[in-house]
């Protein structure tokens, strides 16, 4: 089942990431494709504030792992996976161990791990339309 949504303006990233995680309450791993510049960071940090992530978020593009910390203690994980060049770097960073964990996993860039993601990963798709705005598609 894919679903379409549109994003005109990154102030209403926070409504989009609500209703994104509502339709998804059973899952935990979301992928997010698109061109540099789409927004998948943007998004992701908005679905980081509405799972209460305390202290803030920013792109681990060369940690390649960012973890966050919720308000009552739980992990969230977020994965630039944009300059990893081999899967058996994934294994290095016990990427497995992080999916299987039962936390929220985002994970942008996540060709390179195709192989290794669950079935029920919410793959999330964006595309830049020439309004400025943003084309979500949303895989479930």
């Amino acid at each position: 089942m894919s679903t379409v949504l549109q994003l005109q303006r990154p102030e209403e990233a926070t409504d989009l990431a609500a209703a994104m995680l509502n339709a998804c309450r059973d899952r935990r791993v979301f992928t997010f494709q698109g061109e540099l510049g789409a927004g998948k960071t943007t998004l992701i940090k908005a679905m980081c504030d509405e799972l209460g992530v305390a202290g803030g978020t920013s792109s681990p593009s060369f940690s390649i792992v960012n973890e966050y910390r919720t308000a009552d203690d739980k992990p969230v994980y977020h994965f630039d996976l944009y300059r990893l060049r081999d899967a058996s770097e994934l294994e290095g960073i016990g990427f497995t161990e992080y999916l299987d964990s039962g936390s929220y996993c985002f994970v942008e860039w996540p060709e390179l791990a195709k192989s290794l993601l669950p079935v029920d990963a919410v793959n999330v798709r964006m595309r830049m339309a020439s309004s400025g705005g943003r084309t979500i598609e949303m895989a479930l």
